[in-house]
């Protein structure tokens, strides 16, 4: 017997309609280029998303196109998160910290008609444009006005869509390799934003009475969804433009009353020693919470925040999560544990939302919940990407019955929550974005000088994480660091050139001859990361 109710489609244009129907008069902040800020609303901001999606189909555009974004967090990249889906097309958004190389290849990769592109990142473009297919070029502060002013709120039309269709893209640069584009649809986004949402120990409880800052950027994981949640809910929001250092970020928080905000380590690290070193002069007793993800949060982060009165939730996910997919929050018993105990596992990455399963596995052996043994840890749910765009050699990464492998080494200790113990290849992570060692020593190895290359992650108190280069030089052969990095530089963005080299006699090797980067992190980090994590 089946049940008899409405098949009703789990749509972005839903999303949009409602945010301009109940929550029409609710801001949307963005800090300008000058500092000052622009002020508008869900409604005002909902019907320039209808604007836009009519422009886009009378450009030529067909359903299921890809439009690329190249664009910081402000009110017109809101504007495209809903245009180009509820137009019928696809959101791409285009890391702007990635190397020109790495966008050729991803919007080649996408096969990106139009792209949507700040002023003050439209040098960047032009370095990569013409090994594009891009056709359609539109600045925000210039052009892209007029790509609106051909069409009205009112022409818009309902496009109707399968809620399985593609909503957004989002490429991750993963451990090795070229980036792999991970595609969600409007179901898996709808669901995404009622899961991090949900009102309950392990959600964040948002409210149309909140204000959301994201310094997260909109280009990493769509701003882990808080763009759709906040517009669902009828939040205000706060977008910081490309101002994310502490001063303005804590400015902000105050003048626009911020009660949530996410971001990652690096971001919160530096507003904590401002607090600390400048106390009395931000009032953030009206904000409930900082949730930060991205990569491990350390302990002693959120036992400081704790002292000045604020509540980090730390989140775990990835790109192919849509991301989040599980958050520390405290419940039961752990609410009323001792301090020490609730800093314990708020330093986890929590348990799983709604509707995401786990489970950690040896071969084909679930670890007990013990806390102790380890194993790499598999999730499936219905915001979890089941494979990835147009890169069928990917398809190792889940199991025959449909788990995704995340690459993460866990323990489960007995309540459930996970801690990331390690990862099972070796993706150096820095302030939330992946760096692969192996596409540095690939390159580094391309150096005449150079016999062999390993590059291992060292713990960086601010980045979390940066690249060690450990180099072996030919017989007879000569380089410094200095060299060894110039060489790196025309190949990989800057945050990615390792600051630290170390020559040395031979690398150690494993059996069957792979680099034994075990004894290297042994060698050069093992005094460091026992300091960091005390």
């Amino acid at each position: 017997m089946d049940g008899l109710m409405m098949d009703f489609q789990l749509t972005l244009t839903h999303m949009l309609q409602r945010a301009e129907t109940y929550f029409g008069p609710n801001e949307i902040v963005t800090r300008l280029p000058d500092k000052s800020f622009h002020r508008t609303n869900h409604r005002a901001t909902m019907r320039r998303a209808k604007q836009l999606a009519v422009a886009l189909q009378r450009l030529g555009l067909e359903r299921g196109d890809r439009v690329g974004t190249l664009c910081w967090n402000h009110h017109q990249h809101h504007e495209a998160y809903f245009g180009i889906p509820c137009g019928g097309f696809v959101l791409h958004t285009l890391n702007l910290r990635l190397h020109p190389n790495d966008l050729a290849y991803i919007a080649n990769h996408a096969a990106d008609r139009v792209v949507i592109v700040d002023r003050s990142l439209v040098p960047l473009l032009e370095q990569f444009i013409e090994r594009t297919q891009i056709e359609h070029v539109f600045v925000v502060e210039d052009s892209y006005e007029d790509l609106l002013a051909t069409a009205t709120p009112e022409e818009w039309r309902d496009p109707e869509l399968d809620e399985n269709e593609a909503a957004a893209m989002c490429y991750t640069s993963g451990t090795t390799g070229l980036p792999k584009g991970v595609v969600y649809s409007h179901r898996s986004t709808v669901l995404h934003a009622l899961g991090v949402g949900a009102n309950n120990p392990l959600g964040l409880g948002v409210s149309v009475e909140d204000a959301v800052l994201p310094v997260v950027p909109m280009f990493h994981a769509n701003a882990w969804g808080y763009p759709y949640l906040s517009t669902l809910l009828g939040s205000k929001l706060v977008y910081p433009g490309p101002y994310l250092d502490p001063v303005s970020l804590l400015d902000a928080f105050v003048e626009e009353q911020v009660t949530w905000t996410a971001g990652v380590p690096t971001i919160w690290m530096g507003i904590l020693q401002l607090l600390e070193a400048n106390p009395g002069r931000w009032d953030l007793s009206h904000m409930k919470g900082l949730l930060c993800g991205g990569s491990a949060v350390p302990r002693a982060l959120i036992a400081g925040f704790r002292k000045q009165g604020l509540t980090v939730v730390q989140g775990w996910g990835m790109t192919e999560t849509s991301p989040v997919a599980s958050t520390a929050a405290l419940f039961g018993e752990l609410a009323e544990a001792d301090e020490d105990t609730q800093l314990d596992y708020m330093a986890m990455a929590g348990l799983p939302l709604p509707f995401v399963e786990l489970r950690a596995r040896i071969g084909d052996d679930e670890i007990p919940w013990d806390g102790e043994a380890m194993g790499e840890l598999e999730v499936r749910g219905p915001w979890v990407a089941a494979g990835y765009y147009d890169t069928p050699e990917q398809a190792d990464r889940w199991t025959e019955d449909g788990w995704f492998r995340t690459g993460d080494i866990v323990s489960i200790e007995p309540h459930g929550y996970i801690q990331i113990k390690d990862r099972s290849k070796d993706v150096i992570k820095s302030g939330g974005e992946w760096i692969s060692s192996v596409d540095l020593e690939n390159a580094l190895m391309a150096h005449p000088a150079v016999a062999e290359a390993a590059v291992i992650a060292i713990p960086d108190a601010k980045w979390s994480e940066r690249p060690l280069a450990a180099v072996v030089l030919k017989d007879g052969a000569s380089a410094t660091a200095d060299e060894l990095r110039e060489f790196l530089a025309p190949s990989f963005a800057k945050w990615w050139l390792p600051e630290r080299f170390e020559f040395i006699d031979e690398i150690p090797k494993t059996s069957v001859g792979k680099f034994r980067k075990t004894a290297l992190r042994d060698r050069f980090t093992g005094a460091e990361a026992a300091q960091l994590h005390s």
